[in-house]
């Protein structure tokens, strides 16, 4: 795969071109974006080697989305309608059903294969990209029998190279999923950020007695509206069933705490200390 565009060269876009670029020399990536600007810092940062632009995509051997997944869904069918037959498309979104659904009756279906690698940072843009974020980061494929064999089997081993596993899902399953493990955590950073923010206008000392507690609980409050907003609303069902849960969690401690029941407190933090073993699995 020489000739490869990638649509939004920030986060995820920019760092897979840096890890595609180190592992394939000779491959030339093309970067593609809205702003002007947003090409400028790429090329100015060798994330990229040449601007391009939707017309060019013909040319490419691999494209890779990676823009808020509402444009994706927007964009992807014209996308697949430019596409060389022994070119394949690729996404990075955080949702998968109402993508996989936009194409499902696409007459290139065969050149997309849905992914979502589960890595990144609260940063966004071409100066977030680095290095090696994906060694050891697990890149969902959805749908992977409607991909073209061969096209799959070269996509999944550029990213395999970079040090991706590999984990197949339905989109269905993606999303409840997806919910739990990342779109709740989001939610909870940005609502607890909101909190003490509404709490520091009358407390003004409140920020001096930040710790590294609180600076690393509420650090996804950083990331970008523009990307987060566009996925609560493709996966709402999931994720208000997700909220529901968490609320209710929230509520029965908060009722603990009303009763004195410290007993129950203790017993409530104690048993979700099991979750220590859970992520040592996963590191």
């Amino acid at each position: 795969m020489k000739n490869i565009y990638i649509i939004g060269v920030g986060l995820i876009g920019g760092s897979l071109a840096i890890d595609i670029k180190k592992n394939n020399p000779e491959a030339i990536i093309h970067g593609i974006s809205r702003k002007q600007a947003t090409l400028d810092e790429a090329l100015s940062l060798n994330l990229i080697d040449k601007k391009a632009t939707l017309d060019d995509i013909e040319n490419a051997d691999l494209v890779i989305i990676s823009i808020p997944v509402d444009a994706t869904v927007k964009l992807l069918p014209s996308i697949l309608d430019k596409i060389s037959d022994s070119g394949l498309v690729v996404d990075a979104g955080s949702t998968k059903v109402d993508i996989c659904k936009v194409v499902e009756n696409h007459p290139k279906r065969r050149n997309f294969l849905a992914m979502h690698p589960i890595a990144g940072t609260e940063h966004s843009g071409p100066s977030a990209a680095i290095p090696n974020l994906f060694i050891g980061k697990t890149n969902i494929v959805c749908e992977v029998e409607k991909t073209t064999f061969k096209l799959q089997e070269k996509a999944l081993k550029l990213f395999g190279d970079i040090g991706m596993r590999i984990r197949y899902m339905n989109p269905e399953a993606h999303d409840k999923h997806i919910a739990y493990m990342s779109h709740l955590s989001h939610i909870s950073s940005f609502m607890l950020g909101k909190t003490v923010i509404e709490k520091e206008k009358n407390e003004r000392d409140i920020f001096d007695m930040a710790g590294s507690g609180f600076a690393s609980t509420v650090r996804l409050a950083k990331s970008s509206p523009e990307m987060w907003t566009p996925i609560f609303k493709q996966n709402k069902e999931n994720v208000i069933e997700t909220l529901k849960e968490y609320i209710d969690n929230l509520n029965q401690f908060k009722e603990l705490m009303e009763k004195d029941d410290f007993e129950e407190v203790y017993n409530e933090m104690k048993n979700t200390n099991h979750i220590k073993q859970i992520l040592n699995g996963i590191a």
